[in-house]
């Protein structure tokens, strides 16, 4: 689940989720749970995480097809 990776990123690099929740405009609790996989990330809430990591949009693509 994408959530979920861009969860481990966040936490890989030392990036508060707190941090992301402001750059944005999503209150934590929302963002909390689409980083526990327990919502589903719309593409528009995807490209403003990458976005706002600045990450290519393909970076939490799915290395193969079992993950999708």
């Amino acid at each position: 689940m994408i959530g979920i990776k861009v969860k481990e990123y966040l936490d890989e690099n030392g990036i508060k989720y707190s941090y992301l929740s402001e750059k944005i405009g999503m209150p934590m609790n929302t963002l909390s749970l689409l980083l526990n996989g327990k919502r589903k990330m719309s593409i528009e809430e995807y490209f403003a995480i990458c976005e706002a990591l600045e990450l290519p949009v393909d970076t939490f693509e799915p290395k193969d097809e079992k993950e999708v």
